[in-house]
């Protein structure tokens, strides 16, 4: 049997490049022959190719998967791939008819892949592509992002792990930047001993040179590296020259950009409280980094700072009353009330922000800053819970007076509640991740809001247009304020820029023109105005955020269209990368004895089929295919599936493959990946709705915050089976886990494990179950769950049905949904209207899984959005 491989190449951190592979051995059946990443960086603005050339070895057709993961803040701008001679451009459409010419190249059996953002965020691209036998392909990426300075230097981190040594191996990075760069290094563990002689770099005024060509042999002698090549960071960090206060400004074809960093101030004085979540989903080493942080921020304090200390679970608790100066006395005070915070309770984050504004407000202070700093790492579950409501509270609490730092600690923050807060009161969220650097994460974030040099900033542009962000509320060493824009008709005679801001204690006053030059060459896209267009639709996405309406509305057009024009894949637009339409798909046929082996040219582009009968969920509608990805993992390509049609391979649990195309095939059908169908009740209605979501997917089940009750469960592999594991978490140490062996249960103090063959009737204080004939019911406070164990086509899997629901309006999750009130609307197509919506329908059936005799019903199968009314990242998990 051969092995599944897989060939990739993946982007993390800010800008990051690498190859991933599953393990194999040294007699491959594929090989990445050449690895090139070529990164050019030109006024902070970094454009990265990535190009890829794999070669199938053996005497067999196999499908070969590109895989890439970017930094949060890039947008592809490019896909292509070349096989035998042939190249297939992707091209960014509006997200509508990219999935419409996606369905339809699919339909016609051809190859296509298909780049989306999920959420505001674009975190992972996979495609793949059939390759025939002794053939080669070739994949190109290009990505672009502006580099942010923090903390005095742009860094540019490239990651390398191509899981085999390659023959040709080259990383080159070119940077140029016209005030001179001031310093250039290079670190990470690439940089260092075997590896070392593998780097060159060139330094020379306003321009450097960075070049890794390690050999193959170097490639598996380095302190990481091994049979599978290389693994590790190569950082290339640099900042450069400001001759003057006024910055770096600069111009090209009727486009200017200014970079404005000034150091020569005097700090300001600030005033900062931080707002701790000290809730029960804080225990362990949450906490521990927390107080570890926080002892550590409070010893860089300054002594002409005043700070305060918030604590919250269900209650607020404030160290005192008031601002206190950084002294001795104080801060040793503050470290030792720091050492005893201890985890407990819910999370009332409404009432502990209005508490930290109204610290602020009662003690303003002159000649200093104030600011805010929350770290939470729930969704808040008690006192005010809506989250509109708080965003309101607390944007009317603030009034614009200073900025508030939003810290969310771990993937199962609502982030997207606490960015929303952040941008609406001039600051920032950030995500905190639980590793074993939490603590040094932290610490990061305050060194970078440490020392306000600035506030009040109003960026000026006479004879400037079409301006990105022009004021900002503070500015902090170390950091940049970057405004781009466009000067009409090119007239850089009557352009001039002034900036005017807040020192420590007086108005300061910067200005400058643009220097008169020699005419550039025409160019029609050059570096300058492409980073006004990235800028411009990076702000138009924050502020998108924080509108609603009809100024929502517009705000996205605006996006959009820029994003088509300069064909970025953001969250409004996709990439589809598809064969020309008119090129035949073709079938491949099981060879006779002694024929040479089938060419691509023979055998079926894309998916692949196996010579039994194709069956499987109906097609699912276009519209579907919006919100199937996961907040940090979507996938594009093609899959063979043994029992289940295949369109495009929404994998979220296995790492990408090669798989070999079977030699013996049916004619190609149109297919769909393998999905598991839903049922949701109708209100007055005969038909329910459905809807289908992938298989391998952790689902966020029941979110009680009222009761502190959750509910997460693990689809299996199967679109014809259930759950593969279900836990119930209630308050902070109480946890039911379930799966197809047995059930698990932790009181806090015990934990006792029951074989499903058992019969059970177990009550404690709060939580009540009951075993029997294979079905788990449990009750907890106002809450009945009932988990059945079924076996199907010898598959064992979970169903959980709610048959008490739970109280309170802010109840969340899959099967949290109530029963939907529709009416239909007549006319050539099916429609439904669901809350003055009309949405596109299709009659079909599904199996029901909450009565034991699963009974096939009537149901109209409608997107899953319109469903759930919201996006599937929003009812995922990334741990049980």
């Amino acid at each position: 049997m051969m092995k599944g491989v897989s060939v990739g190449v993946g982007l993390l951190g800010l800008l990051l490049a690498c190859v991933t592979t599953a393990p194999t051995n040294k007699n491959r059946d594929w090989d990445i022959y050449s690895f090139h990443m070529n990164s050019t960086v030109t006024s902070r603005y970094a454009t990265t190719i990535i190009t890829s050339r794999v070669a199938n070895r053996i005497n067999q057709s196999q499908e070969i998967e590109f895989h890439v993961k970017i930094p949060k803040n890039a947008f592809i701008s490019k896909f292509k791939m070349t096989i035998e001679g042939q190249t297939y451009d992707g091209v960014v459409k509006q997200k509508e008819e990219a999935q419409q010419q996606y369905t339809q190249a699919v339909s016609r059996g051809q190859s296509a892949g298909i780049v989306s953002s999920v959420g505001r965020t674009l975190e992972e691209f996979k495609t793949s592509v059939t390759v025939a036998a002794l053939s080669k392909v070739t994949f190109e990426l290009t990505y672009e992002e502006l580099l942010k300075r923090r903390l005095g230097k742009y860094e540019l981190l490239i990651h390398a792990q191509p899981m085999q040594p390659v023959a040709d191996f080259k990383i080159d990075v070119y940077i140029n930047e016209r005030p001179d760069i001031n310093f250039l290094e290079i670190t990470g563990g690439l940089s260092t001993k075997a590896l070392a002689n593998a780097i060159t770099k060139t330094h020379a005024s306003s321009e450097a040179w960075v070049h890794f060509y390690p050999s193959k042999e170097q490639q598996s002698q380095c302190e990481s590296c091994g049979e599978q090549g290389l693994n590790g960071d190569l950082v290339i960090a640099y900042d450069v020259h400001r001759k003057t206060s006024m910055g770096d400004l600069n111009e090209s074809e009727g486009y200017f950009v200014h970079h404005f960093a000034p150091s020569d101030l005097p700090r300001i004085p600030k005033n900062v409280v931080f707002i701790i979540d000290r809730s029960g989903s804080m225990n362990g080493r949450k906490m521990e980094q927390t107080r570890e942080a926080l002892l550590k921020i409070l010893g860089d304090l300054a002594e002409d700072d005043h700070f305060g200390l918030i604590t919250f679970d269900s209650s607020v608790s404030t160290w005192r009353k008031e601002l206190l100066p950084a002294n001795q006395d104080n801060l040793e005070a503050a470290k030792s009330f720091a050492r005893n915070i201890h985890e407990r309770g819910a999370t009332d984050i409404n009432a502990a922000v209005l508490e930290g504004t109204a610290m602020l407000n009662r003690h303003p202070l002159k000649g200093s800053v104030s600011l805010l700093i929350l770290l939470t790492d729930g969704d808040p579950t008690t006192g005010e819970t809506n989250l509109e409501k708080i965003h309101k509270n607390i944007k009317e609490a603030i009034g614009k007076k200073f900025p508030l730092y939003c810290l969310g600690f771990g993937m199962d923050v609502n982030f997207d509640f606490l960015e929303k807060m952040a941008l609406e009161n001039s600051g920032v969220g950030r995500r905190i991740y639980t590793d074993s650097d939490a603590a040094l994460q932290l610490q990061g974030f305050y060194e970078e809001v440490a020392t306000p040099l600035l506030t009040d900033v109003q960026m000026v542009y006479l004879g400037g247009a079409n301006l990105t962000q022009t004021n900002f509320s503070q500015y902090y060493n170390g950091s940049e304020i970057v405004v781009a824009g466009q000067i009409p008709d090119n007239n850089i005679e009557m352009f001039t820029a002034e900036v005017i801001a807040i020192s420590k204690s007086n108005r300061v006053m910067y200005s400058d023109t643009l220097p008169m030059k020699e005419p550039i060459e025409a160019r029609s896209d050059s570096h300058i105005q492409r980073l006004w267009a990235y800028l411009t639709v990076k702000q138009l996405l924050d502020k998108e955020v924080q509108l609603s309406g009809k100024a929502k509305e517009k705000v996205k057009k605006e996006a959009l269209d820029l994003c088509l024009k300069y064909g970025f894949v953001t969250p409004f637009t996709s990439m589809v990368v598809t064969k020309p339409q008119g090129e035949d798909s073709q079938v491949a046929h099981k060879p006779k004895e002694g024929e040479k082996p089938i060419r691509s040219s023979q055998v079926l582009s894309g998916s692949a089929f196996l010579n039994r009968q194709a069956h499987g969920p109906p097609p699912m509608p276009a519209q579907d295919f919006y919100g199937l990805m996961k907040h940090t993992d979507y996938d594009v390509g093609h899959a063979i599936q043994e029992s289940f049609p295949a369109m495009a391979l929404l994998d979220f649990s296995e790492p990408p493959r090669i798989r070999p195309i079977e030699p013996a095939m049916r004619t190609p059908t149109t297919t769909v990946s393998p999905l598991r169908r839903f049922l949701l009740p109708a209100e007055g209605q005969a038909l329910p709705l459905c809807y289908d979501i992938p298989v391998a997917l952790s689902l966020r089940l029941l979110i009680d915050p009222n009761n502190e009750l959750s509910m997460n469960g693990q689809l299996g592999q199967s679109a014809s089976a259930g759950y593969q594991n279900i836990v119930i978490h209630y308050r902070s140490d109480q946890h039911i886990e379930l799966d197809t062996t047995g059930i698990t249960f932790n009181d806090g103090q015990n934990t006792t494990y029951f074989s499903w063959s058992l019969k059970i009737n177990r009550e404690t204080d709060s939580v009540s179950l009951i075993l029997r004939d294979k079905e788990m019911d449990v009750t907890i406070a106002s809450t009945r769950v009932v988990i059945m164990l079924y076996r199907r086509n010898g598959i064992k899997f979970l169903w959980p049905v709610l048959r008490q629901r739970p109280t309170g309006d802010n109840i969340i999750g899959i099967m949290a949904r109530p029963p939907v009130a529709y009416e239909e609307v007549q006319g050539i197509a099916m429609k439904l209207k669901i809350q003055d919506k009309e949405v596109d329908v299709s009659r079909d059936s599904a199996v029901d899984l909450s009565v034991r005799s699963t009974p096939t019903v009537a149901c109209w199968l409608m997107p899953l959005q319109s469903a759930l009314q919201g996006e599937l990242a929003d009812f995922t998990v990334t741990q049980l």
